[in-house]
């Protein structure tokens, strides 16, 4: 081949492309994203979710008498829209939106997994719960309501608390189980899925998070919770959560050598 076929060869040969950097997956969280940009995500995305499940509480009762039909319409929109605020903001913080998912993974990374750090929690948590207030009163004033009334609806039987426990264990189990099966990218789908039954197979309606609980005491609606009711909840959904990593550490335990196993 002289240098002139060479040059053309090599000229009609299309250039390698580079392959992009693999974004983050949904429910991870991404280390590079700058702390503010991530607290932004957190304080937005928990106002949404609150603002999503007390705005369409609302809604439902003013539409129907029905609480079975009010409580599909709820979980209904709940599951879209809680799947839409992760994929979206999966990205840029890990779409937590519920301190107990950072508390667990703030001990994850603890034990030498990905994480967050100490300082990372300080700022998720209350912003997830400044986040969970202000969504509350969105919803209200989108409805006319008084922007903030306590919620006289107790949720303080011990079959609720149960409920709790296992609403918030099964999150845990589902998001952590995920990870250590390399299948967060269907985080979106599964965790707003769970989120959906779980609004029907536990008596509390799985609440599972500490700053929707707290949010929740703010607005007097079908969503809402009495504030005396929120300690109960919030103490029942910590249990969860450790309920949750235990299940994983157990069902997820790393997988034994040939070798290890017959030494066993």
């Amino acid at each position: 081949m002289t240098a002139a076929e060479a040059a053309v060869t090599a000229e009609s040969t299309p250039a390698m492309s580079v392959p992009d950097p693999v974004a983050p997956v949904p429910g991870a969280t991404p280390p590079r994203a700058p702390l503010v940009a991530r607290a932004s995500a957190e304080l937005i995305g928990t106002a949404l979710l609150v603002a999503i499940v007390v705005g369409s509480g609302i809604q439902a009762t003013e539409l129907t008498k029905d609480v079975g039909v009010q409580l599909l319409a709820n979980s209904t929109a709940t599951v879209f829209g809680l799947g839409i605020l992760i994929l979206l903001l999966g990205p840029v913080s890990g779409a937590h939106f519920n301190p107990v998912v950072t508390l667990a993974e703030w001990w994850t990374a603890r034990r030498g997994g990905p994480g967050v750090t100490p300082r990372e929690v300080a700022v998720y948590v209350p912003v997830q719960v400044v986040g969970a207030i202000v969504g509350a009163i969105l919803a209200d004033a989108m409805f006319g309501e008084p922007l903030v009334q306590w919620s006289t609806h107790d949720r303080s039987a011990g079959h609720l608390l149960l409920g709790e426990v296992v609403a918030t264990a099964g999150l845990i189990l589902l998001i952590f189980g995920l990870a250590r099966a390399d299948n967060l990218r269907f985080a979106p789908v599964a965790v707003a899925s769970y989120i959906g039954a779980a609004y029907w197979f536990t008596s509390s309606t799985s609440f599972a998070n500490p700053a929707v609980t707290i949010g929740r005491a703010f607005t007097d609606t079908f969503a809402g919770i009495a504030p005396s009711s929120v300690a109960g909840f919030v103490v029942m959904q910590i249990v969860g959560g450790v309920v949750g990593l235990a299940l994983v550490a157990l069902i997820f335990m790393p997988a034994r050598s040939s070798s290890e196993a017959s030494a066993g």
